[in-house]
């Protein structure tokens, strides 16, 4: 009887923990192409209702910024930086600063030039922090890939 007391408490317990686990951004990756050598990339960020995430624009001493970084490939090159709409800028006071960040949604924009005519595959990673009222989550890193078709 203990054996299986104690089972079902183990049980209960991991339930318990997996059912805490905040996951308020979802990500989602796009690429077009604009003409035979250039595309862009878009990396969407959607977003649950009351949290938001923060601007590749963040000054130190605030929270982590979304970073985002591409592997750099023979078959592309960056043109310029990797763009994103006008953020909403508040005082935060758990930074004590002006923080600007996005809420539902936000879809960032990378160009890219292409030197193969074939498909290219553009990889990288981005790192952001997510926040609500009352809490902010550990920052996360995630891997993408996006396919710019022929």
């Amino acid at each position: 009887m203990k054996k299986l007391l104690s089972a079902l408490l183990v049980v209960f317990l991991y339930t318990s923990v997996q059912a805490q686990i905040l996951t308020p951004v979802k990500w989602s990756y796009a690429a077009k192409r604009i003409s035979a050598t250039e595309a862009v990339v878009f990396i969407k960020a959607t977003i649950d209702n009351g949290w938001h995430i923060y601007s590749q624009n963040v000054k130190d001493g605030g929270p982590v910024k979304t970073e985002i970084k591409f592997t750099p490939a023979k078959t592309y090159k960056l043109i310029g930086k990797t763009t994103e709409p006008t953020p909403v800028t508040k005082f935060e006071n758990a930074f004590k600063m002006n923080v600007s960040y996005f809420e539902r949604e936000v879809i960032f924009q990378q160009k890219v030039k292409l030197t193969s005519p074939n498909a290219t595959v553009v990889k990288g990673q981005l790192e952001y922090m997510s926040c609500n009222d009352h809490q902010c989550l550990p920052p996360e890193d995630v891997d993408f890939t996006v396919t710019i078709a022929k």
